[in-house]
């Protein structure tokens, strides 16, 4: 149970429940489950050009001819490019940093895949560039950060809205979240579109 807790989001409770279901499980059970582990390990890795986790080099969302070229979405890990893929909202290529500035937690700038990205805005025809880091305490630096290296570039830069999520009941909403609703908010009808 011990290694099942090393797991990230395996509590005490949780690597129990999984060992009392590895132990009820059959042998070959298990082995399929060893063999996908070690094959995942063996065989993903990450994109030579935009850092998500892949079996192919370059991956397939760079591989795509059908994605737009001058749109870059920055994300901090490839769990934030998998949710974004999953709206089917977007069709640009991507960039995973592969985490956030947290001096606290021994991340600098330079543990970040920064270079590779200002690297990409200098060689390639990036029209926009899009932050969709989490607007937590070190996402927000993130951001900072990376909006003083990338504005003398001339690029456009842009960051996704943030604010309440579909079906949530606004008593429950922090200030900071109703405030970046607020200016976050779309134009419906009317008044000047300029």
């Amino acid at each position: 149970m011990a290694e099942l807790q090393k797991l990230p989001g395996i509590g005490p409770k949780s690597a129990q429940r999984l060992a009392f279901y590895l132990l009820g499980s059959s042998q070959k059970e298990v082995e399929e489950l060893i063999t996908a582990l070690r094959q995942a390990k063996e065989n993903l890795h990450y994109c030579s050009v935009c850092f998500n986790i892949t079996d192919i080099d370059p991956c397939k969302i760079c591989s795509d001819p059908s994605r737009e070229e001058g749109l870059l979405c920055v994300v901090a890990e490839p769990k934030d490019l998998v949710a974004i893929e999953r709206s089917s909202a977007y069709r640009g290529k991507y960039h995973v940093l592969g985490g956030v500035i947290s001096p606290l937690d021994g991340i600098e700038p330079e543990s970040l895949r920064i270079r590779e990205l200002l690297a990409r805005l200098s060689k390639n025809s990036i029209k926009e560039v899009i932050l969709a880091i989490s607007p937590t305490t070190e996402g927000e630096a993130t951001s900072l950060y990376l909006t003083k290296l990338i504005k003398p570039l001339g690029v456009k830069l842009t960051r996704i809205a943030y604010g309440l999520p579909m079906g949530a009941d606004m008593d429950y909403a922090d200030p900071s979240t109703l405030s970046k609703s607020l200016e976050g908010r779309t134009l419906i009808f009317g008044g000047d579109k300029t």
